[in-house]
C-alpha cells in the first residue's frame, strides 16, 4: 500500500513523440499498469476520477487528475476541456467477480459504462477536438461460436449469444460502432483477451484461483471453449503503442497461445498446487455455472494477435499462458 508502482522497462526501440493523454479508467486494474506507462513514455497523462481516493491515486500513479462522473455528460465535458487531451483512452469498466449464473448482472455496471460513458466521451472528445480515442473491448467472450476456433478482427461478434450474454455483447458491440463511426477523430478499439496478473480477477488470492485450487471449477463437457489469455501488462504495453502509432479499427490484444479449457486449466490448477479438475456433464455444469458457464467452458472462440504484433509494433513479453501463469499465480 502506498508504494510506487513498479513499471517493467518495455522493448521501444525509440522514444515516440509525446502528447497530452486523458485515461477515463485510470484507477482500475488496467488504469494501474497503464498510466504509468504512459508516463515512462513521456506523456503528459491525465487521469479521469470520481472523486478524493481516485485523486490520491492518480497522483501517486504520476497523472494529473480531474474530476467527474463517467455517466454525468456535463461532468465529463468539463474534465476533458480542463486536460485538453490529444487522446482519450477509455478505460471505463466496473467488473468485479463474474459470477457466470448472474453473467447478466455481473456486467450491468460495465455495459452502463460502455453505452453512456462512451457517449458521454465521445461527444466531450468531439467539443474539444481529440484526434485519437481508444477504447478498451472485449475479445475474450465475444466472438461468434461458429468457424474455426480462432478468429481474427475480421470475424463477427456473436450474433445469436445466449440469454444471459446478449446485453454484454450489445454494449460491446454499441462501443464499437459508436468509437469507429466517429469520422472526426481517429478511432481505436482493443480487443483484450482474457486478463490475468495483478489486480484482475485471475490475481493471487483472487476468488476464481480459490475456486481452482479447491477443485470447485471444473471443466464442463468436452472442455472446448478456446479462449485467449493477455498477461494485464502485456495488455498496457499494447495500449501505449496504440496511443502512439494505431490506426483507425480493430485490434485483437491476446497472446501467441489460445488454449481450449481442457488444456489450459488443468495446468493451472497444477501450478496452484491442486489435485485435477473434475469433469462434469453438460447439463450439470449448466445447473451449477449457468447458459454462460456452459459457453465458456465449450463453445468459446480465441482470437489471433497476428494485426496488433504486425501493426502495433507490439510483443507480449508473456507470450503464452503457459509461462505468465507461473509468474501471475
Amino acid at each position: 500500500m502506498g508504494c510506487p508502482v513498479q513499471v517493467a522497462k518495455p522493448n521501444r526501440t525509440a522514444r515516440e513523440p509525446t502528447m497530452r493523454v486523458l485515461v477515463a479508467g485510470a484507477t482500475g486494474a488496467m488504469g494501474k499498469e497503464l498510466v504509468p506507462r504512459l508516463v515512462e513514455a513521456g506523456h503528459e497523462v491525465f487521469a479521469m476520477v470520481r472523486g478524493e481516493s481516485g485523486r490520491v491515486t492518480a497522483e501517486r500513479l504520476g497523472a494529473v487528475p480531474v474530476i467527474a462522473d463517467a455517466l454525468d455528460r456535463a461532468q465529463v465535458e468539463v474534465a476533458v476541456r480542463q486536460a485538453a487531451p490529444e487522446v482519450i483512452v477509455h478505460q471505463l469498466t466496473a467488473i468485479g467477480h463474474i459470477d457466470t449464473r448472474n453473467f447478466e448482472r455481473s456486467f450491468a455496471a460495465t455495459d452502463r459504462l460502455r453505452i453512456e460513458g462512451t457517449d458521454n466521451l465521445l461527444a466531450a472528445a468531439r467539443a474539444t477536438g481529440v484526434r485519437r480515442f481508444v477504447a478498451q473491448s472485449n475479445g475474450a467472450f465475444t466472438y461468434a461460436r461458429t468457424g474455426g476456433p480462432v478468429k481474427n478482427e475480421q470475424d463477427p461478434l456473436d450474433r445469436s449469444p445466449v440469454g444471459s450474454m446478449a446485453s454484454m455483447i450489445a454494449a460491446v458491440e454499441y462501443l464499437e460502432k459508436a468509437v469507429l463511426g466517429a469520422a472526426w477523430t481517429e478511432g481505436i478499439v482493443l480487443r483484450y483477451g482474457a486478463f490475468y496478473g495483478p489486480g484482475t480477477s485471475m490475481a493471487p488470492g483472487s476468488k476464481q484461483l480459490e475456486m481452482i485450487r479447491k477443485r470447485k471449477f471444473p471443466v464442463v463437457g468436452d472442455g472446448g471453449g478456446v479462449w485467449s489469455f493477455v498477461h494485464i501488462a502485456d495488455a498496457a504495453e499494447a495500449t501505449v503503442a496504440a496511443v502512439a502509432h494505431g490506426g483507425r479499427g480493430v485490434y485483437n490484444i491476446v497472446d501467441d497461445d489460445p488454449a481450449p479449457v481442457a488444456e489450459w486449466l488443468p495446468e493451472l490448477a497444477a501450478l496452484l498446487g491442486a489435485k485435477k479438475p473434475m469433469r462434469v456433464p453438460r447439463f450439470v455444469g449448466r445447473l451449477a455455472a449457468g447458459e454462460a458457464g456452459v459457453v465458456l467452458m465449450t463453445e468459446l472462440r480465441g482470437a489471433s494477435n497476428t494485426k496488433a504484433k504486425r501493426e502495433l509494433g507490439w510483443r507480449p513479453a508473456h507470450p503464452t499462458w503457459r509461462q505468465g501463469f507461473r509468474v501471475a499465480p
